[in-house]
């Protein structure tokens, strides 16, 4: 971490998934004043956030923002530049980039000597797996609380976010968090909704050349890429999911825009680092990116056919153009 000490901050902005609000909630027992607001690396990249970012406002596993004053992180593609690091630097902003397996990590191990983490010991590595890829398929199977947990975190559900933050910052341990009557009761609805997801998942998945293509457009389902390389199993090496609306809006989170998200299939033996996924994710899309063997883009013009096609080629020639230097 920087020499400089833990940055002053009063708000806290992070991703919505289960890395990012473990990353709230730790800066957040660091400092039980700063208001967390909860956001997706398209709202940053298309300055959607651009009022709420400020010099005392810390990012967490999002976009690199210019305007924030400290700056958290691991993907692959949001790692700033030495001329972004020393420009950023230079105006007393706080840049933390390492290759950690999640976010959460990057900040428990700064924070933990500055405050008591120990509530989130027992989850740690759970997170750690999740976000990079390390859960076995005997895991996935099985579908423990956690998994199930993991799928109740949406930014469509901010009240529910913001009290779990509380819980965890407030030194809840996640046992005591998963039966809380609130919590239990969306475990249940995930439960059910796996099921149904799986059969929609399987209904609308092709596999081409070893890359599985689910068509999840306008049908209100949202998948990570567990359980479709769960679904197609060895016959494919990564998978491109297709969500959102074709109506859909970067500020609506109930209505997203149409998005592309790859993942490497971390099932296999050696599944991952194969191929730089990102290089798909970036070929259409600026603000699209994330890590080499999970990443996500926006469909652009001329539209999801046109951007699949080159998906396909590129993956063609896999061996020379996503091979991982």
């Amino acid at each position: 971490m920087s020499s400089r000490g833990i940055p002053e901050f009063d708000t806290i902005v992070a991703d919505s998934d289960f890395d990012g609000l473990c990353g709230a909630a730790i800066l957040k027992r660091y400092n039980p004043s700063a208001k967390v607001i909860f956001s997706h690396a398209a709202m940053i990249r298309s300055g959607n956030m651009d009022e709420v970012i400020d010099s005392d406002t810390v990012i967490v596993d999002l976009p690199f923002h210019q305007n924030c004053g400290w700056y958290l992180d691991h993907h692959q593609t949001n790692k700033p530049s030495a001329s972004v690091l020393t420009a950023f630097e230079h105006r007393g902003g706080v840049i933390d980039w390492q290759p950690t397996p999640s976010a959460a990590r990057l900040v428990y191990e700064i924070i933990n000597p500055y405050s008591d983490l120990s509530n989130f010991l027992e989850i740690m590595p759970f997170v750690d797996a999740l976000d990079s890829g390390g859960i076995t398929i005997e895991e996935f199977r099985k579908d423990g609380e956690l998994m199930q947990f993991s799928r109740t975190l949406s930014r469509t559900d901010v009240e529910y976010m913001l009290a779990i933050v509380e819980l965890l910052s407030g030194g809840w341990t996640m046992e005591r968090i998963l039966q809380h009557p609130e919590v239990k009761i969306r475990l249940e609805f995930q439960r059910n909704n796996r099921l149904e997801l799986f059969d929609i998942v399987n209904q609308n998945t092709q596999v081409i050349d070893r890359l599985a293509i689910c068509h999840l457009e306008d049908t209100g389902f949202f998948s990570n890429g567990y359980l479709v390389t769960a679904t197609v199993g060895e016959t494919a090496d990564a998978c491109c999911i297709i969500h959102g609306y074709t109506d859909g809006r970067v500020d609506d989170p109930n209505r997203p825009p149409l998005s592309a998200s790859f993942y490497a299939n971390s099932f296999l033996e050696d599944g991952q680092g194969r191929f730089d996924l990102s290089r798909m994710a970036t070929r259409f899309d600026p603000q699209g990116g994330g890590h080499v063997n999970a990443c996500g883009c926006r469909i652009q013009e001329p539209g999801l056919s046109h951007n699949l096609n080159e998906w396909l080629d590129m993956w063609k020639h896999r061996e020379t153009e996503l091979a991982v230097d």
